[in-house]
């Protein structure tokens, strides 16, 4: 994936615009967030708290010791974690930490594409789709030698989920991902990591094809019960008290914007938040619901990061992190400092629509 010089460049200065202060991203917080004004000092006090965590648990190769600390997966959404504050690679606070996440996942490339180190267990593509987008969220924030080789990683780590999508399924799986490169099925779950990739690789200048995601987004809506609002995980049931989330952010993503299904959606994650906790998925229900509420805005926001910030900021350990049962406590920190920092804005991924009412 080689981007033009006129896309590197806009993206560079974005960043110098969005990033260049002295640390964090907490000026940048629009003021009209009412729901995140009451909870402002807390909110900023338990992601300052969580990041100097991660930091300090960060072996030099980027690694953790806990389970899974050694899968790019992981060590991609601690990058994005401390992108998500708006720290930058080279930044003086954090900037090493982000530096070693980058590092790690730009040596983890196969020969075929695949990013893994091979602690991803049978979950290969929830890794490889992980590090793909956390790679792509970072071009155009790194220096010219360094976004040279995250042009030439990103365009084999692309064209590996785009291939993955290709491979024959039937009707009801065709268009999603699971979990190997060639997997002849598909899950919501892992889907949904595979398109926020491929729609963070496009934004950021490179050639997927409309219709891979078009394709996406179908397979998205054969899971959606458009009824009840909820989306599963193979069919539009299966664990929807976790998926539902998931499925909604993607379809907002791309751009499929105030259906009346979506607020039955957004609904459906206000009536059944509390079935998240202490769910084995907890941490990942959590993270979807909450960047999925912030797309659709208004009272759906307002409800879930009221419930959000009461409920999970006291369950913050005394050293900062958040444990995630047998995830382990960087999957568990990473997760919730991302759910918490989405009125940040500051992950081009998740930017939201501005012309999406924010007083429905």
């Amino acid at each position: 994936m080689t981007q033009p010089c006129w896309v590197r460049a806009v993206f560079a200065l974005v960043a110098c615009l969005l990033f260049a202060r002295p640390a964090g991203a907490q000026e940048s917080i629009p003021r009209g967030d009412k729901v995140f004004e009451r909870h402002r000092p807390r909110v900023e006090a338990a992601v300052n708290r969580a990041l100097a965590q991660l930091a300090a648990a960060q072996h030099e190769d980027g690694t953790f010791d806990d389970a899974y600390g050694r899968s790019t997966g992981v060590v991609s959404l601690a990058g994005m974690a401390f992108l998500s504050a708006g720290h930058l690679p080279g930044d003086a606070e954090y900037g090493v930490n982000l530096d070693r996440c980058i590092a790690y996942v730009l040596a983890s490339q196969h020969s075929n594409g695949l990013l893994d180190k091979g602690d991803s267990g049978h979950g290969l593509m929830y890794a490889h789709n992980i590090a793909t987008l956390f790679l792509s969220e970072c071009s155009g924030m790194v220096d010219p030698d360094l976004q040279e080789r995250l042009d030439r990683v990103l365009g084999r780590a692309t064209k590996l989920i785009i291939a993955a999508q290709a491979v024959p399924k039937n009707e009801s799986h065709q268009g999603g991902w699971r979990y190997k490169p060639d997997s002849r099925d598909s899950d919501l779950s892992c889907s949904g990591w595979a398109l926020m990739a491929l729609r963070s690789a496009k934004l950021n200048g490179a050639p997927v094809p409309d219709e891979a995601i078009e394709q996406a987004v179908q397979y998205v809506y054969r899971n959606h019960d458009t009824k009840e609002g909820r989306f599963g995980y193979t069919d539009p049931w299966g664990h929807s008290e976790t998926l539902t989330g998931c499925g909604l952010l993607c379809l907002e993503l791309c751009g499929r914007h105030g259906g009346d299904s979506h607020y039955r959606a957004g609904d459906y994650i206000l009536a059944n938040r509390d079935r998240i906790v202490n769910n084995a998925h907890e941490a990942y229900a959590n993270y979807y619901n909450a960047q999925a509420m912030f797309q659709l805005g208004g009272r759906w926001w307002e409800d879930y990061a009221e419930w959000m910030y009461s409920h999970y900021i006291p369950l913050q350990s005394a050293d900062g992190s958040w444990s995630e049962g047998r995830n382990g406590g960087t999957y568990g920190t990473t997760m919730m400092v991302l759910s918490f920092t989405v009125p940040y804005r500051q992950l081009p991924i998740y930017q939201r629509d501005e012309t999406v009412d924010e007083d429905s």
